[in-house]
């Protein structure tokens, strides 16, 4: 099985597919998981498949901040482009000095 397929939970709850949740929704869960880890009590078998929901929590969250970094990249190009690509008109050799 994994890592991004939806899971029976340890509560016998049915946990959402990793690769629909939000950033939110991937975030809060992981502060649930990180909570239950380090509060310990909880069987081995439980605690590796925490670990793991925990792992593809976080790599959830990396690619939403990944693609927040690349368009806000993005936006930030297109406003410094006209800027670097302006001559002066009267300047026979096109230099912007």
């Amino acid at each position: 099985m994994g890592l991004n397929t939806a899971v029976t939970s340890f509560d016998n709850a049915v946990t959402p597919d990793v690769s629909t949740l939000s950033y939110e929704q991937a975030r809060d869960e992981l502060v649930q998981v990180v909570a239950r880890l380090e509060a310990g009590g909880e069987p081995l078998e439980d605690s590796l498949a925490l670990w793991e929901r925990g792992e593809a929590l976080a790599a959830r969250c990396q690619e939403w901040l990944d693609g927040a970094r690349a368009r806000l990249d993005a936006a930030r190009s297109q406003d410094e482009a006209p800027a670097r690509g302006t001559t002066d008109p009267d300047d026979p050799t096109g230099d912007d000095a």
